[in-house]
């Protein structure tokens, strides 16, 4: 029995190399077939030649071994390019001052969305979203700059499993740049 597993990049669907990031996908005759009457989402998790795409953002290093980072529906598309949330999160929570951070998408009126950090400070620290912008700078691209902003929280919003809860971030972004005009 042959079980299978390529990882493609998310854009144009090529095979990714050692080392890059793309969705990890699976073909084996023990993987579904589709959804039952359900062709549509079929359609959506399966490929035109028999591979199921899981939603999983990950690579295989050097060594063979395999890595999940991320999930598809969590990237942020910033002007054309393709933003994980978790490697942003990842450097954040490298800064001293940070003990947990959250990075989502948000509305952008010229590159679809762009990234923002939600961060909860680690107990007598402060740091400021300059300081947070200088920190990254450095670190990342330039279209994975936090140029939706960096909100500062007393906790995240989690589920009871303790995974954030970023429908509710984003629902809180929407409602603080919600303005009542009367």
């Amino acid at each position: 029995m042959t079980h299978r597993l390529q990882i493609v990049n998310i854009d144009d669907g090529t095979e990714c190399g050692v080392n890059e990031r793309g969705e990890i996908q699976l073909r084996s005759p023990t993987v579904m077939v589709g959804y039952f009457n359900r062709p549509y989402e079929t359609a959506q998790v399966k490929t035109e030649d028999g591979w199921l795409r899981t939603g999983d953002i990950g690579y295989v290093d050097d060594n063979g071994f395999i890595y999940v980072v991320d999930r598809v529906k969590e990237l942020i598309k910033v002007s054309g390019f393709q933003v994980a949330p978790a490697e942003l999160e990842d450097i954040l929570l490298k800064h001293p001052a940070i003990r947990e951070a959250a990075v989502v998408g948000v509305p952008d009126e010229e590159g679809g969305e762009m990234p923002k950090a939600f961060i909860v400070t680690r107990d007598g620290t402060h740091i400021s979203e300059q300081e947070v912008n200088d920190y990254m700078k450095d670190k990342v691209s330039h279209y994975k700059y936090l140029r939706g902003g960096v909100s500062f929280l007393s906790e995240l919003p989690k589920s009871p499993v303790g995974k954030v809860l970023r429908r509710s971030l984003r629902d809180e972004n929407q409602a603080r740049s919600c303005v009542t005009v009367k």
